[in-house]
């Protein structure tokens, strides 16, 4: 077994190797990533994916960059580096932009050398000062963390622009070299897969998957209801049965009759203390509305799915969806909001035959644009002219979802990162800079990026040029830098073919989205329990059908297949011995057995078995065969069994006397 991830977590993180011990899929993923590189983790919520880019870190001996989408994560994750004893350079827009400035400029000039640097996929997506720092210190860089990774992929709920540009980012700064990628992302539709392993030159064999990607304490129940007056009359029956317990209500709907704000308003109307909280909040609303959620000043909070990645409040009981998710990824990250405490969970689905219609013609259709819609954002990005223009990128939300199209479609070329005015600079020591600045007489971008003199460079060595003059303090700046993409469109007008493509892709998706959602009612209408709904959801997210029946938790936070075992595993943590449930015990190169407890102690190794069914002819023969391999092995004799008995815990403890005397 490599013991690497161990041991650098041991060296590099004392204080917390002390408290704890890396979790064996931790262990695995890091392993895999120093010896094979490029990894794909599939991980649940709450599976410690920041440990595994801590020391995987460390153990590439390098600086760290981490992609990600919250800059509340981000602080998080940097606060906790630094009391590690790690320097940490987190760039995001809670920092002056001066400070930005000087802060990159410290590492582009190697004077500093951080651990690890944090920014978000808008930084990749639109900052070119920060690509160029980065682009003079590309050796230093071992590994690139795209967290939430999933939102890269155009057929997933949560899809985001920006992280479209996170690869173009990579090509730009490393070429064809890239540094390790680890992406992480807890839900995954086969679709989603395709674009990430594509997008991030991930091979197969580099997909890891946890064992344990669901969530059985969260207790599930549906309800289908006939019409919106019984569904709401539910909704108050349920909210008044768990009075004094943290309740998340799930709407899609920010305002309107039904929505979050008509439905919180309602709740305080009956006496109930409750808010809103959704994407047109400003962050320190937000904000003020989880620091009341999770210090229980209100135990109600009804929320758009804005309520989602990063938000980790661990006694959230009950999650309520009032409206009907668009996937069964949706429905299954929305519940896992709750009971990350492990104490368990009750979500409830209350839905109607037409929530799933409207589902469908109010969201999934309307998240597509019309044509017209098409052909109006096209003059708002390129003023129907060809050439190169200047795009305000974050100034149009509807603009960030059409760019892909148009993109796709070759009617746009996204031709740099750069800032639309040059009188900014103020230098007499680069003579280069000062002819580009002198050479117009508005400072606009584009008319000197035309000229004859300059119109052999790229744009991205056009501002490169800039962004070296600061960097070496040949250049100052009057005001701070405005961010903005530099595009070339090609045609004045969108091409007939240009509209087909665009509409063939639009219908593409609409009717896999559409498919989604028909799946997801499928496997409501046809509730039968929690426990199957489970497992239902863990054959389509590709939960391997040895795992689907690891159904019960135990105190160190594994899953087993009895409450038999639980037992077993909760006496072996409290009495402090080392084990691992069914570890791989290979007889072969290519075959294996597995143990129930695999127990490491006092530099013996012993196998541990529950034989709970015992007398089923089967499972007879079974246990056979496994007793002939251990034989064969020479282990027998480490061989230990506890039977199915209302005394199993007096066995379990006699065992472990063995076990620690030997």
């Amino acid at each position: 077994m490599n013991t690497k991830a161990k041991e650098v977590f041991e060296k590099e993180f004392p204080a917390l190797a002390g408290v704890f011990s890396l979790k064996p899929f931790q262990e695995k993923v890091i392993n895999h990533l120093i010896e094979n590189g490029s990894t794909l983790a599939v991980m649940p919520t709450g599976g410690g994916k920041s440990l595994i880019y801590w020391v995987t870190a460390k153990a590439l001996k390098g600086t760290c960059l981490v992609i990600s989408p919250l800059i509340a994560l981000i602080d998080e994750q940097a606060e906790k580096l630094e009391k590690e004893g790690f320097e940490v350079l987190a760039i995001h827009s809670g920092m002056g932009a001066s400070e930005q400035m000087k802060q990159l400029k410290k590492f582009a000039q190697g004077e500093s050398k951080p651990d690890f640097i944090f920014a978000s996929p808008e930084r990749m997506a639109t900052d070119g000062f920060f690509e160029y720092c980065i682009s003079l210190q590309i050796n230093k860089i071992k590994l690139v963390v795209i967290d939430e990774v999933h939102c890269i992929s155009q057929w997933g709920f949560d899809f985001r622009p920006f992280y479209k540009h996170i690869p173009t980012f990579l090509n730009s700064v490393f070429s064809d070299k890239w540094p390790t990628i680890l992406g992480l992302t807890a839900t995954i539709n086969p679709k989603e897969l395709i674009d990430i392993t594509t997008d991030f030159k991930i091979k197969k064999s580099s997909i890891i998957k946890d064992d344990v990607l669901l969530r059985f304490d969260i207790d599930l129940k549906v309800e289908k209801l006939s019409n919106e007056e019984e569904k709401k009359a539910r909704l108050w029956q349920i909210i008044d049965n768990h009075t004094n317990e943290k309740v998340l209500v799930y709407l899609y709907r920010k305002y309107h009759k039904g929505g979050v704000e008509d439905l919180c308003e309602t709740a305080n109307q009956k006496g109930l203390k409750a808010l809103s909280f959704h994407g047109d909040m400003s962050s320190s609303e937000r904000q003020s509305v989880l620091n009341e959620f999770r210090d229980g000043s209100t135990n109600l909070v009804f929320a758009t799915n804005a309520f989602g990645m990063g938000i980790d409040i661990p006694n959230i009981r009950v999650v309520i969806h009032f409206m009907i998710p668009e996937s069964i990824e949706q429905y299954y990250q929305e519940i896992g909001r709750s009971g990350r405490d492990k104490n368990g969970a009750i979500s409830y689905m209350l839905y109607s035959n037409k929530n799933v219609q409207v589902r469908k013609t109010h969201f999934i259709d309307k998240s597509f644009p019309p044509g017209d819609q098409i052909k109006e954002l096209f003059k708002k990005a390129t003023n129907n002219e060809v050439g190169k223009k200047t795009l305000q990128y974050f100034a149009e939300e509807e603009l960030q979802s059409a760019l892909p199209y148009f993109l796709n479609c070759g009617a746009i070329t996204i031709e740099g990162k750069g800032f639309t005015g040059l009188k900014v600079f103020k230098t007499n020591s680069n003579p280069m800079l000062k002819s580009i600045i002198e050479s117009s007489r508005t400072g606009m971008v584009v008319p000197v990026l035309l000229k004859p003199e300059f119109s052999k460079l790229t744009c991205r060595e056009f501002f490169n040029i800039t962004y070296k003059a600061l960097v070496d303090n040949e250049a100052k700046l009057a005001k701070n830098l405005d961010k903005c993409l530099i595009i070339e469109a090609t045609e004045e007008y969108l091409t007939d073919e240009q509209i087909e493509t665009i509409s063939n892709e639009t219908a593409s998706k609409r009717e896999y989205k559409h498919n989604l959602l028909d799946y997801l009612v499928y496997l409501l209408d046809n509730f039968d329990s929690s426990i199957s709904m489970h497992q239902d959801i863990g054959r389509y997210l590709g939960v391997s059908k040895h795992s689907l029946n690891k159904i019960h938790q135990t105190e160190n936070g594994i899953w087993v297949r009895s409450k038999s075992e639980v037992i077993i595993a909760n006496i072996l943590y409290r009495s402090n011995i080392d084990f691992q449930y069914e570890e791989k015990l290979f007889y072969n190169e290519t075959q294996w057995k597995e143990p129930d407890f695999t127990i490491r102690h006092n530099n013996n190794v012993w196998y541990w078995e529950h034989l709970g069914l015992l007398g089923n002819e089967q499972y007879n023969e079974n246990w056979q065969e496994k007793k002939q391999i251990y034989k064969k092995l020479g282990v027998l004799d480490k061989v230990l069994t506890t039977k199915e008995s209302t005394v199993l815990s007096n066995q379990v403890n006699e065992l472990i006397k063995k076990i620690k005397m030997s």
